[in-house]
């Protein structure tokens, strides 16, 4: 009589259990975009913002802010260099400043995703002089990679910097950060199958 109770105890709480699995939702749904939830002060209902819409907003500021600094454009501007590496176009103005980068209306950290080494190519001129926090740099670049892109923003900055005073030429030229690197990807050849692989080799 008691293996008959506690195998029917046993039964009713594996059925409870169940009907509780059955329950539960198969799938779980996650958000796909990151967003920003900010109450409004008079209503009770949460606007929500997406993370694209106030990266929009930055980016129209900073235009805004650009264009503030030059005005007439980068072509109206005296401090100017342009710099060039494999496909890519930089060109860059200097004004005086506080040290900002901004690449393209974004700022160099976001526009170089942080990358260490890209942001390195870019300050090394102005920290060769000492320049670091005393100018603002504004680039347009376009073309390539952002590694390309990055080396090419730094020989216009040495440009740039021939323009504040020749004096500057002896240490940027000693680092070698007036050189331009003309070194490209070699075109592919026929019957190859890259610039010098060839297929693999049969006697018989």
């Amino acid at each position: 009589m008691a293996t008959s109770v506690s195998s029917l105890a046993f039964s009713l709480s594996s059925l409870s259990f169940s009907s509780q699995v059955s329950q539960m939702p198969n799938s779980l749904s996650f958000p796909r975009s990151k967003s920003l939830v900010i109450s409004h002060p008079k209503s009770n209902s949460p606007l929500v913002v997406s993370a694209s819409a106030t990266s929009a907003v930055e980016t129209a500021e900073l235009k805004n802010y650009v264009k503030s600094r030059l005005p007439g454009g980068f072509a109206a501007q005296t401090l100017i260099g342009t710099g060039r590496r494999k496909s890519a176009v930089a060109r860059v103005v200097l004004q005086e400043g506080t040290g900002k980068v901004i690449i393209n209306y974004r700022d160099a950290k976001e526009y170089l995703q942080g990358n260490p080494l890209w942001l390195q190519y870019v300050k090394v001129p102005l920290l060769t002089l000492g320049y670091e926090s005393s100018y603002d740099v504004f680039v347009k670049a376009e073309g390539g990679g952002l590694s390309g892109q990055a080396q090419a923003i730094s020989l216009g900055i040495a440009r740039a910097l021939l323009k504040v005073s020749a004096d500057h030429r002896s240490p940027l030229k000693k680092e070698g950060l007036l050189t331009r690197d003309s070194r490209v990807v070699e075109r592919k050849k026929a019957g190859l199958k890259k610039a010098r692989k060839a297929p693999q080799f049969s006697k018989r």
